[in-house]
């Protein structure tokens, strides 16, 4: 999964424990939001809100997906989900995601939970010496 986030190092246990720890649930207060992919009881991913900005009305998403549970709709459906959430009690006017152009599954699930190509980043992100683009995917959610 490396080459399709953007963090450099895993988290530490003790990073985890203190995340846990200090945990504040409010997304437009703390800006962030995690959730976990369930599956049948199986933790099968997370897809997260992060950069909340509850002044212009809008956040950045993302989703990740154990391979086992890849192509099962599992993303489609938690992507949907979090526009909702979002539209509703958080009141939010639109999403982004960023996506590296190379990354085609995550541009298509993208496009299919109906994100449009907004914008393009030449060189964006490091492929070991090389360079690609990342895309900005934008959805308006219904006010």
């Amino acid at each position: 999964m490396w080459d399709f986030g953007f963090f450099q190092a895993p988290y530490s246990h003790q990073q985890i424990w203190e995340y846990i720890r200090d945990y504040d649930s409010n997304p437009l207060r703390c800006g962030q939001l995690r959730l976990i992919i369930d599956v049948d009881g199986a933790p099968a991913g997370s897809v997260d809100l992060y950069d909340v900005d509850p002044a212009n009305r809008r956040a950045m998403v993302g989703v990740m997906v154990a391979g086992r549970f890849r192509r099962k709709g599992c993303a489609l459906a938690a992507l949907e989900l979090m526009a909702d959430y979002a539209a509703g009690p958080l009141a939010l006017y639109q999403l982004a995601a960023t996506v590296a152009e190379d990354n085609a599954a995550s541009v298509a699930l993208f496009s299919k939970a109906g994100y449009e190509l907004t914008a393009t980043l030449p060189r964006w992100v490091r492929r070991g010496a090389d360079f690609v683009a990342a895309h900005i995917l934008q959805r308006q959610l219904p006010v």
